[in-house]
């Protein structure tokens, strides 16, 4: 089974793929840890990714999708949970044409769904929890980088939402539960 979770900075997103990954098997490809692990490889993708991570440069798609398509080829895993990609509609058809070439599909995306002052709190406040414990805090933990994270969420990835609407694979979750809760219907969208 391979789905995508999609929602704003802060949904829950990586906290219910880590719970997939224990529960089910799955496997979590988060393209911000594909690119960290790619630069220190040392294979010829990885010194491409590094040379242009290392000049401030955003990686292409085309760079993306061949490695997450390194990471199909060689899974052996009940499925791929897809985090934080695909954030435009260029990648979700990109995407598409991956799963296909390797003879998968997408079976689902789950949209947690949470109100942004209710998310805006939970960042901030999660920042303030990380710093009381003695942890540092992410840099965009804060009410300015958070709003602006949200823009470029609703500018480039929302539309993601009619998209997958229209083709019947998504599949709404109030991600404002409990995670238990969330996790729980998560698993009942799934199955």
């Amino acid at each position: 089974m391979n789905i995508i979770l999609l929602g704003p900075p802060g949904a829950g997103k990586g906290t219910q793929a880590q719970r997939l990954v224990e529960e089910r098997g799955m496997v979590q490809l988060s393209t911000g840890d594909m690119l960290r692990e790619a630069k220190t490889s040392g294979t010829e993708m990885g010194k491409k990714v590094a040379a242009i991570m290392d000049a401030g440069q955003l990686v292409t798609d085309e760079i993306v999708i061949g490695l997450i398509e390194e990471k199909i080829k060689v899974g052996n895993a009940a499925g791929f949970i897809f985090d934080g990609f695909p954030r435009t509609l260029g990648q979700a058809d990109a995407l598409a044409e991956l799963l296909s070439r390797n003879g998968a599909q997408l079976e689902a995306v789950i949209l947690l769904e949470v109100d942004d002052d209710t998310l805006v709190k939970r960042i901030v406040n999660r920042a303030a929890e990380a710093v009381a414990a003695g942890k540092e805090a992410r840099a965009d933990d804060n009410e300015d980088s958070v709003k602006i994270r949200l823009m470029e969420y609703y500018k480039k990835t929302s539309p993601l939402i009619g998209y997958y609407y229209a083709k019947g694979d998504l599949k709404s979750v109030d991600g404002l539960q409990s995670m238990d809760q969330v996790s729980a219907d998560i698993a009942k969208a799934l199955d």
